[in-house]
């Protein structure tokens, strides 16, 4: 493979291809996923913080493990088992709505969930080699950012012409498409070996991880980055459907996000190339506390333009300022990851690489409950008979809720500078394996 070229095995592509299915599935979910806890299921706001946040959280805790597990069974059958979850887990959820069994099908879609990191982000580091790498993560980043726009355009139509619940059977039929192709079409990568490590030596691996302060310091600050980027799915949905109206999509503000790194991912990655991937990480820092600051603007318009609501147009900027910024961070931060995974252990290390989303959907979501309940609460909560203007003055200070993720984001591009300027001192270590 060249690094003049965009050829790759076709398991690359076939991988990709399968990504793109399973973000549509996942991110048409996700979006509505507050939403549906809270609308159909009955859970409050701070308690939609709680089992959405640990959902999401376990979801990116997991890879690890099962990152090891896939290394050992081999990535074909690690995507059969993943996508097979997730197309019952779906359907499920689509059919049961109680709070118990929905909990319980969280939990089958966070198990399917958790493979499909090391499987497909695996697969793109087993057929690449150093010179093509980051071209092949933008070209991957590229993909996934186009299966989440094609998912989130079509969920509006099923949630307001359906209803909600039923954009799970939309998520079940894309996952179940990957599925077919993980069956009949996908071999494993040549050359993969199956892993014969015990689990107490994969435990010893991740140990050494985790005992690597360059490592942990850079998953807790770019923890920072994601707490912000996931208020679009924690906070934005209701955020925008409560001050602007039923009629509103945020599916439709939320897709900004991808259509900003579809389009920008692979020249900000050329133009960044010759800057080490922190440098790049810095750019993309600094671009969050004005994201979050445009979307708390909205009540200085005193209209909107071309006819949207001045909360719309003030959410599609701050949400592109977070789409350029990702950019900048996401696949170069994967790309600092796998370089750092010893040969076989691609599975491990890459599902490491999504541990600082444990981290910040724990914060972000939980966060989002209360400060939703305080500043933007659920209009069923509201008193009978309320006024006009007495609903006005309840959601008067709802913007605040933006000010607190614009403090989290200037906190943190500030520690990924002094990172960048201790770590720029002190050479860099790959991360190896402690002895058992």
């Amino acid at each position: 493979m060249s690094a003049e070229t965009w050829k790759f095995p076709k398991e690359f592509w076939l991988a990709n291809f399968m990504e793109l299915c399973e973000r549509a599935a996942y991110y048409g979910f996700f979006i509505v996923l507050t939403l549906f806890l809270t609308d159909i299921v009955g859970f409050s706001d701070k308690e939609t913080g709680v089992v959405a946040g640990v959902f999401y959280a376990l979801l990116y805790l997991l890879p690890p493990f099962v990152g090891a597990f896939c290394d050992k069974i081999g990535f074909r059958y690690g995507m059969i088992v993943a996508f097979a979850l997730l197309t019952v887990g779906y359907t499920l959820l689509g059919i049961f709505h109680g709070k118990l069994a929905v909990i319980i099908i969280l939990g089958i879609l966070m198990l399917g969930g958790s493979f499909i990191k090391p499987l497909i982000t695996g697969t793109v580091a087993k057929t690449t080699n150093e010179a093509n790498r980051a071209r092949a993560y933008s070209l991957f980043y590229w993909v996934v950012n186009l299966g989440a726009f094609g998912g989130k355009t079509v969920v509006p139509y099923v949630r307001q012409g359906m209803g909600l619940e039923y954009v799970n059977f939309f998520s079940a039929g894309m996952s179940l498409l990957a599925l077919l192709f993980a069956i009949f079409m996908f071999k494993n990568v040549e050359g993969e070996a199956k892993s014969d490590k015990t689990i107490g030596q994969v435990f010893t691996s991740l140990k050494a991880i985790f005992l690597s302060p360059r490592l942990m310091a850079l998953t807790l600050i770019v923890a920072g980055f994601w707490i912000i980027q996931q208020q679009m799915y924690a906070t934005m949905p209701k955020y925008v459907i409560r001050l602007i109206g039923d009629s509103a999509k945020p599916e439709w503000l939320a897709n900004v996000n991808p259509f900003v790194v579809v389009l920008f991912v692979v020249p900000v990655t050329q133009l960044m190339k010759r800057f080490a991937a922190v440098s790049s990480m810095l750019v993309g820092m600094v671009l969050m506390p004005f994201s979050a600051f445009a979307m708390a603007s909205s009540q200085w318009l005193e209209s909107g333009f071309m006819g949207l609501h001045p909360v719309t147009v003030m959410m599609i900027l701050g949400i592109a300022i977070q789409g350029l910024a990702e950019c900048f961070i996401s696949p170069r931060f994967l790309e600092y990851f796998s370089f750092q995974a010893p040969k076989g252990e691609e599975g491990v290390y890459l599902g490491f690489s999504h541990l600082h989303s444990f981290f910040s959907a724990l914060a972000g979501f939980i966060l989002s409950g209360f400060l939703l309940d305080a500043y933007c609460p659920d209009p069923k909560t509201l008193p009978a008979g309320i006024s006009a203007a007495e609903k006005a003055a309840v959601y008067a200070n709802a913007h605040s809720i933006w000010y607190v993720f614009m403090a989290i984001g200037f906190i943190s591009a500030v520690a990924l500078f002094i990172f960048k300027t201790v770590t720029d001192r002190t050479p860099e270590q790959a991360v190896t394996p402690a002895k058992a």
